[in-house]
């Protein structure tokens, strides 16, 4: 079995390349440069090769006649998709890599709007997206990356080809080049207590942990169709919980606590911090038969760790 995946080499990409590696497969990934490959994925045998998502011809000469599998991390544009649907008609099956941020609530609001949504507890597949993008919107923009990803989710799975979009929450793992958990590894590792947290950490931001996201990847390799799949840990913990687990992992002795914003509303500001619950559905992605690795507070110890012996860029 041989996989090619496009953009292998941060969470997502690594942790899909490392799984199916470990099963057996022949695994190329793609990244613009080649010192970024982690060095543990080497070892395993998957394979780097120096290609910029933009050029077509160089990613059609990887994957040759056909693959078994195909991963695009790096389609952020309608277009990225068109570009690459002949490589995907002789593939297997493809996965392209979407996100939560499509989801609209009953108010158009959604995550990057100026006012928070209120989403359904848990938001399905078929909960209501924005529209697609125009052609000429930025995919790297506040207002331009969401309708972006709808555009490559239609493009894609319009093709008719066996494609699985796939949508994750907050990535956490090694190799995460925004690592989230960073600023509280260090200010942990410094001795620093009180942590303060705005609304006392008791928001609630689903995690993604990128070997979930990897597992469900190789359970629909084998079972190509054209389909929308949450991707998210099995658990919900509120930000409190998680930084606790950062500092029971770290063998941290301080202490938590809320924080006072009635100077400065961003007091205790942290990546988990939503006015309402964000919870992925993940009833779809269990009926193929995926099985989580773990929890959520189970696997922030591949990115602590990997955070505390990297510094930051």
């Amino acid at each position: 079995m041989r996989a090619v995946i496009l953009g292998g080499t941060g969470a997502l990409g690594g942790a899909a390349a490392a799984r199916l590696a470990d099963s057996g497969w022949t695994v190329d990934v793609t990244g613009r440069d080649p010192l970024s490959m982690p060095h543990s994925l080497t070892k395993m045998g998957v394979r780097i090769h120096a290609i910029d998502r933009g050029d077509t011809d160089a990613i059609a000469h990887l994957v040759g006649s056909g693959v078994d599998l195909l991963v695009d991390l790096l389609a952020f544009r309608a277009a990225d998709v068109r570009a690459i649907l002949p490589l995907m008609a002789s593939a297997t099956s493809s996965v392209v890599i979407s996100g939560r941020a499509v989801y609209v609530d009953a108010r158009g609001n959604h995550l990057n709007s100026d006012h928070p949504p209120r989403f359904p507890v848990p938001i399905r597949e078929d909960n209501p997206t924005l529209p697609p993008a125009n052609e000429d919107m930025d995919p790297f923009s506040r207002e331009g990356y969401a309708p972006c990803k709808v555009a490559v989710e239609r493009t894609a799975l319009d093709s008719g080809l066996p494609v699985t979009v796939i949508r994750p929450s907050k990535v956490h793992g090694r190799w995460a080049r925004n690592a989230r958990t960073r600023q509280f590894v260090e200010a942990m590792d410094r001795g620093e207590t009180p942590i303060e947290l705005a609304e006392n950490g008791r928001s609630v931001d689903h995690l993604t942990a990128a070997s979930n996201t990897a597992a469900l990847i190789e359970v629909v390799s084998a079972l190509p169709d054209a389909r929308i799949l949450n991707s998210a840990d099995p658990d919900t913990p509120t930000a409190a919980e998680i930084v606790r687990s950062i500092g029971v992992h770290l063998g941290w002795n301080g202490t938590i606590t809320g924080a006072d914003a009635t100077n400065d509303p961003d007091q205790g500001h942290h990546p988990w911090r939503t006015a309402h619950p964000v919870v992925l559905d993940t009833t779809a992605a269990a009926r193929l038969g995926y099985l989580p690795v773990g929890t959520s507070l189970d696997l922030l110890v591949e990115e602590i760790d990997w955070v505390r012996h990297t510094p930051s860029r």
